[in-house]
């Protein structure tokens, strides 16, 4: 993520719009949608173009003078992103009058200095656009008042114009083409030989990881800790976090993304806008490489937390148990740590660690145990080493002889990675017992470091059919652990 880009920040009362803009600029639906009021609570960003010129949007809670706990926390980001941006988009909804709540708000914006616009929504006809008069005792100058209807799409093209010409008028690269007279225009446009290994190396180093837990176990507490500061709200109230929420942060030369997933309940009591954030939750597991699966060690454990755990199983990502509010000695951690692998067999990789968020506790070893679960989870072993660590296998354990049938492997070869993906080429694939695969992926992981990441175990024949873009054709006798 470019911390380089203009930053446009969101701004206003809870309903009026923001969230709806955001995704009608963003040209994608991020952020959740409901007519219930508040639904953002954290802010999100977004890097985005607008005429072709980058900048970065943030979509902030809806400001609310309620005293809910929530609201408060939510007021003091949006007010702190309002700070750090260069442009302030002020939103109000243009089916009410003018409120004081809204002036007091946006007298306090306009004494930051920054490049600020009155966005009234809601103006959805030509009639509508009548009640824009009673927006200028704000006291902003026409240039800078715009009526729009973000859901019928109008007015938002002199809106995209304004931002435009707040921004700057180069990309980076080309600002920066004076510094160093040795590099041509050409040569800075055209796409490097290399550009596939480029973008491997890249990709390599660009960690996704989503936090996944029950409501109130401390999934944002844990974003806070690991970022070193207060990205997500944070209350005792149940289900604060509605919009996964993400922060990019760099780490021993790692780019890593956490997402701060809503919180899970049970099937039955999920209704409303949690419905959207189940949705949500299960989108950002399928981008996701990694998962922490948060534990709440002040409670016992229910099936609830075997479900979820179940999610990160059939998304195949790199894993950590993390115990949260920690405060125990080690003698409770191991009756505790045998009480987790009882219940999540399937998750017999996934090591465990005992954290505090709120003491920091461990925290900087959940950061390192991530770095380390990534690279196994992205490794790709070299076909010699695989042969030789199978070969080792079998004379051990020699293959099964179903019906009198002599199996043979002919060779081993990884054709995948995240996570790894092991092909056994062999004379019968079809007869191979799916516990002897497991005995060969339990024989890996005793030989190659494979902890914390899932692998990938399929059986083929000599033959191998791929698609049009290159790409191995998976047949369905595949065993995963």
């Amino acid at each position: 993520m470019n911390n380089d880009l203009k930053k446009i920040a969101l701004i206003g009362q809870p309903n009026v719009g923001k969230s709806s803009l955001f995704n009608r600029i963003a040209k994608q639906r991020i952020a959740i949608v409901s007519e219930i009021s508040g639904t953002t609570r954290d802010f999100r960003k977004h890097e985005v173009k607008i005429l072709d010129k980058s900048a970065m949007i943030i979509d902030t809670g809806g400001i609310d003078k309620t005293d809910n706990e929530i609201f408060i926390n939510v007021k003091e980001k949006a007010i702190k992103c309002a700070k750090e941006a260069d442009i302030i988009l002020f939103m109000v909804d243009g089916k009410k009058i003018p409120d004081e709540k809204d002036k007091k708000l946006f007298y306090e914006l306009q004494a930051m200095g920054k490049n600020l616009a009155l966005i009234v929504n809601k103006i959805d006809n030509d009639k509508e656009l009548e009640k824009l008069w009673e927006f200028y005792e704000f006291g902003i100058s026409q240039n800078n008042l715009f009526g729009i209807s973000v859901s019928h799409n109008r007015g938002t093209k002199s809106l995209f114009e304004w931002i435009a010409k707040q921004l700057p008028q180069n990309q980076l690269e080309l600002n920066n083409l004076t510094q160093d007279e040795d590099v041509s225009l050409e040569e800075l446009l055209n796409p490097i030989s290399n550009i596939n290994e480029q973008a491997d190396i890249l990709d390599n180093n660009d960690m996704k990881v989503a936090i996944i837990g029950r409501v109130n176990v401390g999934k944002s507490s844990i974003l806070n800790a690991l970022i070193g500061e207060q990205r997500s709200v944070v209350s005792e109230i149940a289900g604060t976090t509605i919009d996964p929420v993400d922060e990019t942060f760099e780490y021993k030369n790692k780019t890593i993304t956490f997402v701060d997933t809503a919180g899970l309940r049970r099937r039955g009591k999920i209704d409303g806008i949690e419905k959207f954030a189940l949705l949500r939750t299960k989108e950002m597991l399928e981008k996701a490489n990694l998962a922490l699966l948060i534990l709440d060690a002040s409670c016992p454990l229910v099936d609830l937390d075997e479900k979820i755990a179940g999610l990160v199983d059939e998304y195949a990502l790199g894993t950590i148990i993390v115990l949260n509010k920690w405060d125990k000695n080690m003698d409770e951690f191991k009756k505790i740590e045998i009480l987790i692998r009882d219940k999540f067999k399937f998750l017999y990789y996934a090591p465990i660690i005992a954290v505090s968020a709120k003491t920091k506790r461990s925290i900087d070893k959940l950061k390192d145990e991530l770095i380390n679960i990534y690279n196994n989870y992205s490794q790709r072993i070299s076909t010699s080493i695989l042969n030789q660590t199978i070969e080792k296998a079998v004379i051990r354990h020699a293959l099964p002889s179903p019906n009198g049938a002599l199996l043979r492997i002919y060779y081993v070869t990884q054709f995948e990675v995240k996570p790894p993906r092991i092909s056994l080429v062999m004379n019968k694939p079809k007869l191979l017992h799916f516990s002897y695969k497991r005995y060969l992926i339990n024989f890996l992981r005793k030989s190659i470091d494979f902890r914390g990441t899932p692998i990938h175990i399929v059986a083929r024949g000599k033959t191998l059919n791929y698609d049009t873009n290159g790409k191995l054709i998976e047949d369905k006798n595949i065993v995963k652990d």
